[in-house]
């Protein structure tokens, strides 16, 4: 039976502090085996210049000041789990924490988040407190979602062999890796528009967390994904769906 996985994005709201003795490695979580390299890399430039200034991190006052001390101590500093770290409004309305255990089981283990940082991170997976969008542009690196482009892919090729893939990301962040049609069994990318069709842009993120709420509470099994996708309401926005 095939596995299945949900696609989301991290938020830029992110919960402070995390537990110490669970110090985060750039080698962390199942994901992280694969992408140590490329994170280190990250945190060592980041560590180089001091976190990053204004114009990298994209915040100002008192948003970069904590962003920089993040940045610049990165390795082994305080861990939470991603779906704790994330408090963005797609987030919030996923709200893993009121699922029943079941489904809480089922979300961590089918949720992955891709990470300008971490490349791709499982939603119970180890997260420090960061900041560093995949849209950035990174001196030597360049844009990271290019940079990242090939080692994530062949990451989340062999990850997602024979799975079905619900793609719930903006386009900054699909840009970063390709999915492989040989690979995967689907690769699902769902939008979120307004009825009248325009794009849901920004006020379309609470709907994107009831939308991966939704799947983790219907779809039990993969053969579910698009009976699932098209059993969800909102007052305001549809669901669109495409095999890429």
């Amino acid at each position: 039976m095939a596995s299945l996985y949900i696609l989301l994005p991290p938020s830029e709201g992110k919960a402070e502090g995390g537990a110490v003795n669970k110090p985060w490695r750039e080698s962390s979580g199942a994901c992280g085996k694969s992408l140590t390299t490329q994170r280190k890399a990250l945190v060592d430039r980041l560590h180089a210049l001091k976190g990053g200034d204004a114009a990298l991190l994209g915040v100002k006052g008192k948003h970069l000041d904590r962003a920089r001390v993040s940045n610049s101590c990165l390795h082994g500093s305080p861990s939470l789990p991603a779906f704790a770290r994330y408090t963005g409004v797609v987030w919030d309305h996923l709200d893993i924490g009121t699922l029943t255990a079941t489904q809480r089981d089922r979300a961590l283990s089918s949720i992955i988040v891709i990470s300008g940082l971490m490349g791709a991170v499982g939603a119970n997976e180890p997260v420090p407190d960061y900041r560093l969008k995949m849209g950035a542009r990174l001196a030597p690196f360049g844009l990271l979602s290019r940079w990242w482009h090939d080692d994530l892919s062949a990451m989340l090729n062999k990850k997602f062999k024979g799975a079905v893939v619900i793609d719930l990301l903006p386009q900054e962040h699909r840009a970063a890796f390709t999915l492989d049609t040989d690979v995967v069994a689907k690769h699902i990318v769902v939008s979120i528009n307004e009825k009248s069709g325009k794009a849901g842009g920004h006020d379309a993120k609470a709907a994107k967390g009831k939308l991966a709420r939704h799947l983790v509470q219907t779809c039990t099994s993969a053969a579910q994904a698009n009976k699932s996708l098209q059993s969800f309401r909102d007052p305001r926005f549809v669901v669109t769906s495409d095999l890429a």
